[in-house]
């Protein structure tokens, strides 16, 4: 049984809707988000960057301070409206290959606490810590955590009837995406989704580990009227898109390119495939680029130990390539490894190789809804990096007051 429930978000009047929303500011490098502050007064960024003409940047509480002022600033200049009854929103986000659509909701600190949100992957501490902090002092989070569920057709159904009517905001990013929001106040529409939700046994954190894991920090010890809750976009598990994270290396460990392959060839079965880019598509197959050159891998079962964990590609790669033979240990802290987005075009990844500022890439697979599942529902976690999972959400859209 999952608890949601709705709340009354702050968020930017119709008209603003499309310059306040923006990507995470961790997404733009320093030129672009430069660029962005300087050219467009209301983005959620002046907020999360208060003190971006200032020589000497603030840290800490002394930078929450300063977010919560900036914050209190766009609300007295009249670009942000609270809502006047609790309220859920339906969001889509449609680009030239996805459609996301589902229930932007509070989700309970409760479930995360007592497993019936689960989670896939390790939580750093200090993070932890340093978010919970920001939410205590600014009072407000202003990105949901992602959640997936199974497929329930009453809220399908519902989310079907509000597309039919006036989106709230309806507007276009630069990345040709369109974002579509809906307002749902009904008492019966409400319960409907309640209840539905009540219906459903697990939910899964697809993206915001850390975000869920401050907010039950938060909530042990906080007085704030809605810190026992937390933002969360929910979207049926079957319409996330899961990528993969490639693995760039910085060196071979002194092995020449025949002794690397013999070494490899131990716990893999190694095809060559020539220098047009190639990515795995069998089970238990990865790619390699190696000195211009393509190889398929593909991993001999003796080779894989089959817990939920140890079976997929990257903790393959893990115990048999990247620790054995190239002396990477920890993959959460050693400089010798990279890691992009499936995103990122082989071609890119090539370049990178064939210029030698790495010496090596591996290409894997995207992992399946149903092995994240499976990791989350044994209390495991999956290897580092092992997920990149759309979609990705835009900050200030909808902001969820703590106070």
């Amino acid at each position: 049984m999952a608890i949601v429930r709705p709340f009354k978000a702050i968020r930017p009047t119709r008209d603003k809707a499309n310059l306040v929303a923006t990507r995470s500011y961790l997404s733009y490098s320093d030129e672009t988000l430069k660029e962005k502050l300087e050219h467009n007064p209301f983005t959620f960024l002046h907020i999360i960057n208060p003190d971006y003409k200032d020589k000497i940047k603030q840290k800490g509480i002394n930078k929450f301070n300063a977010v919560k002022a900036k914050f209190n600033d766009f609300k007295e200049a009249g670009l942000f409206i609270t809502e006047d009854a609790e309220t859920f929103y339906i969001y889509q986000q449609k680009n030239e290959n996805h459609t996301f659509e589902g229930i932007i909701g509070a989700t309970a600190v409760a479930d995360y606490l007592n497993g019936n949100i689960k989670k896939h992957e390790h939580t750093i501490t200090a993070r932890e810590k340093m978010f919970k902090s920001y939410l205590d002092t600014t009072g407000f989070n202003a990105e949901p955590v992602l959640l997936c569920h199974q497929k329930n057709i009453a809220i399908n159904n519902l989310i079907q009837y509000y597309k039919a009517t006036r989106a709230e905001y309806e507007f276009a990013t630069t990345d040709k995406t369109i974002h579509k929001l809906w307002l749902v106040n009904s008492t019966k529409d409400i319960n409907i989704i309640t209840n539905s939700f009540a219906s459903i046994d697990n939910l899964y954190i697809a993206d915001g580990h850390h975000r869920s894991a401050s907010s039950a920090l938060l909530a042990q010890n906080s007085t704030k009227n809605n810190s026992p809750y937390f933002m969360s976009f929910l979207i049926d598990e079957n319409q996330l898109n899961i990528i993969n994270f490639n693995r760039l290396i910085k060196h071979t460990n002194g092995l020449t390119s025949y002794e690397l392959i013999t070494e490899i060839e131990k716990s893999y079965t190694v095809i060559k495939k020539g220098n047009i880019p190639y990515s795995p598509t069998f089970r238990d197959e990865i790619s390699m680029y190696l000195r211009g050159a393509w190889y398929s891998l593909v991993a001999i079962p003796n080779s894989i130990k089959q817990d939920c964990v140890s079976k997929l590609d990257p903790a393959i790669l893990s115990n048999n390539i990247l620790d054995p033979i190239l002396n990477i240990t920890d993959e959460k802290t050693d400089k010798n490894i990279s890691f992009e987005a499936g995103t990122t075009p082989l071609s890119i990844i090539k370049n990178k190789i064939d210029s030698g500022e790495y010496a090596l890439a591996f290409i894997l697979k995207p992992i399946p809804i149903s092995a994240l599942k499976e990791v989350a529902d044994n209390n495991r976690f999956m290897p580092p990096k092992s997920t990149y999972i759309e979609p990705k959400l835009r900050s200030g859209l909808i902001i969820y007051s703590l106070d």
